[in-house]
């Protein structure tokens, strides 16, 4: 299944690739350039984010983006090159939500492979409940489990992460939870 555009083009030379399986034993069709023999290599984005909790409350923040404006998530967004899932998602976490958290436990690793992502949530002790949101945040704000708006939730990642870090609490004992959202 194709789920970004092709690539067209070399991003070494520039000359027009073909799609084959490599010579060099690999066993998937990739992007090869017959100029250079350059392989050029599709691979998964990777999605960070926290779950900020302060005492029994999680932070959940508006979104003021598409996909799915005005629907609740975690802070999170996708990865940058020279950062680590960790600074990733302490960075997504300050810019969604101007949160001052301390990073805690890789919390859920869900591959969606429909979309070609694979989403990373550590656990993140808030420092503060005082806010700054930057402008892909409508609002940001905590909720208790029972005032979470479940219906509102913007991606299913986020309501699986969500459901499993409060049947953690309520265990005494938080896991690290890793599953396919097919």
């Amino acid at each position: 299944m194709t789920l970004r555009s092709p690539i067209k083009h070399c991003r070494n030379c520039g000359a027009g690739v073909v799609y084959r399986v490599p010579d060099d034993g690999d066993t998937h069709e990739r992007a090869v350039c017959p100029a250079c023999d350059t392989i050029h290599y599709e691979n998964p984005l990777n999605v960070v984010g926290t779950v900020p909790y302060f005492g029994d409350k999680v932070l959940l923040c508006k979104r003021n983006i598409e996909p799915r404006w005005g629907k609740w998530t975690l802070p999170a967004g996708f990865m940058e090159l020279g950062e680590s899932t960790a600074e990733g998602a302490a960075r997504e976490t300050d810019e969604e939500a101007g949160a001052q958290i301390e990073m805690e436990g890789l919390f859920t690793v869900l591959s969606v492979p429909r979309v070609g992502q694979v989403h990373l949530f550590y656990r993140a002790r808030l420092l503060s409940d005082v806010f700054d949101p930057g402008f892909e945040t409508i609002e940001a704000r905590l909720f208790a489990e029972h005032e979470i708006p479940w219906e509102e939730i913007a991606f299913r990642t986020v309501k699986e992460t969500l459901e499993r870090f409060f049947a953690d609490r309520a265990r005494g004992h938080f896991g690290v939870h890793a599953y396919d959202i097919v």
